[in-house]
């Protein structure tokens, strides 16, 4: 189920380009919030289970676990871009959020109040690392093989502490040539400041690039 289970639940790196960025710093208030507290997370947990427990079909809590996810989505939409670039950044109040609606969900399957240990939410409050979910579009099954990820601050670049295997591509319905791709990454927190604008910056085996522009100060 992602981060954690319910119940038991630099120097510039060769092949990055140094690329100018947009806009200056913003206020810590206004970006991802890396330090968040236990009652922090137990208001956003609280908040995130309310649309769920109203919802009245599968479909409504489908539509709910979208909205989330395009809240936390920098880059294109792949509802209106299918063959696009875009990421979707899993902070510590994206975690906090989606075990929240969880809770409300199995809440209602079991028809009695289920509720994440302290213990868990703990866990999650010590993330050390940002996680992403990166979505690439190319013309074949097999595009995405050997990509790195970096983010690029100013002249810094930070690369991933862990990343995980592109997905065989998928072909994009009523696209007889484009496919898209998914894979995940995580940064840590200590490495880059989440309080700038950043370029993630997708870089493939034989030289070309895929800049996202990304304001930290749109996601908590």
């Amino acid at each position: 189920m992602g981060a954690c289970g319910l119940a038991g639940h630099a120097a510039t790196r060769r092949g990055i380009v140094v690329l100018g960025l947009v806009g200056g710093m913003v206020s810590p208030a206004l970006a991802i919030d890396v330090e968040v507290t236990l009652k922090d997370a137990g208001r956003i947990m609280s908040a995130a289970r309310v649309p769920m427990a109203q919802a009245a079909s599968n479909e409504e809590m489908f539509q709910i676990i979208q909205t989330a996810d395009t809240q936390s989505r920098i880059g294109d939409d792949p509802a209106a871009t299918p063959c696009g670039s875009s990421a979707i950044l899993r902070t510590k109040t994206y975690w906090l959020g989606y075990f929240g609606r969880e809770e409300a969900r199995r809440s209602k399957v079991a028809q009695r109040d289920i509720r994440m240990p302290e213990s868990k939410i703990r866990d999650i409050l010590n993330m050390p690392n940002l996680e992403m979910e990166i979505g690439l579009c190319g013309q074949e099954e097999f595009f995405a093989e050997g990509v790195d990820v970096a983010l690029q601050q100013g002249s810094r670049n930070v690369m991933a502490v862990d990343k995980g295997k592109p997905s065989r591509g998928r072909k994009i319905p009523g696209s007889a040539t484009d496919y898209v791709s998914r894979f995940s990454a995580r940064f840590a927190y200590q490495d880059f400041d989440p309080q700038v604008p950043t370029t993630i910056v997708i870089f493939f085996p034989d030289g070309k690039l895929i800049n996202i522009e990304t304001d930290f100060a749109a996601v908590k």
